[in-house]
């Protein structure tokens, strides 16, 4: 398995976010965690991350255990785009060469310019390479920081909501991005989301939370009609339109 979550849990002083949580992906996988505002899904992100030090249970990453990696070792392993970007005077270029931080002792090398140039090329970046990201569009942006992430070579790629500011083209054009380069590279992907239709165009797998759990875990069996509404409150029909499921409010 390329990440494996065993037993998770964390909480605040004042409340439990996360309880028992255990799951696992294999390369190649890309998993969507969906739920309501406040279900722990970007608290989840954050504990395998290590930005959050969970209270108890352990993250493998490529089968190592992530707590006892060096923050420059588990940046070679997860790469993370958090909810919101701030957008600095920096160039493309510049802002991707970030993510080369954990490789780099003394300075830049032919490597790093290299695996830079090819992703700016991967994502169709070459016109903006010198721009900087404060002049760029949302899905712009967007592409910048998935771009950065990449750029230190990870096992796993964390999106934290990455469409949530997007319009629909951008939306289509981030997921379709991930989903094709977590194939090409062999990687695995979590991704936060909220929208259900963009999860099911996405995810090999769903992971559903509800009150701090999961709910259900698994592939399109587990999108079904009563498993939305327990999570979402809201009654659903999945239909198929164009060889593509659909989930359609009552």
């Amino acid at each position: 398995m390329m990440l494996s979550i065993e037993n998770l849990s964390f909480q605040y002083p004042s409340r439990s976010v996360l309880r028992d949580i255990k799951f696992s992906i294999k390369p190649g996988e890309c998993l969507a965690i969906l739920g309501i505002n406040g279900a722990g899904k970007s608290t989840l992100l954050k504990c395998i991350n290590r930005i959050l030090k969970p209270q108890h249970g352990a993250v493998y990453v490529d089968k190592k255990d992530a707590r006892k990696l060096s923050g420059t070792d588990l940046a070679k392993k997860i790469g993370y785009v958090s909810q919101t970007s701030r957008a600095s005077r920096q160039t493309v270029f510049d802002t991707i060469m970030l993510g080369r931080k954990p490789y780099i002792k003394w300075d830049i090398t032919d490597k790093d310019l290299e695996i830079v140039h090819q992703i700016i090329q991967m994502l169709n970046l070459e016109k903006f390479s010198l721009r900087y990201i404060d002049e760029l569009s949302g899905g712009e942006l967007q592409k910048v920081v998935i771009a950065r992430a990449l750029a230190q070579e990870p096992k796993v790629l964390l999106l934290d909501e990455p469409t949530s500011n997007l319009d629909l083209k951008n939306q289509l054009e981030v997921v379709r991005l991930v989903r094709k380069i977590v194939k090409e590279k062999n990687m695995a992907a979590v991704v936060t989301m909220h929208d259900l239709n963009l999860a099911l165009r996405f995810a090999d797998k769903f992971l559903l939370m509800k009150d701090s759990e999961i709910f259900a875990i698994g592939g399109m069996e587990v999108m079904n009609p009563q498993n939305i509404k327990s999570v979402y409150s809201v009654s659903v029909k999945v239909r198929t339109c164009d060889n593509l499921p659909v989930v359609i409010p009552v």
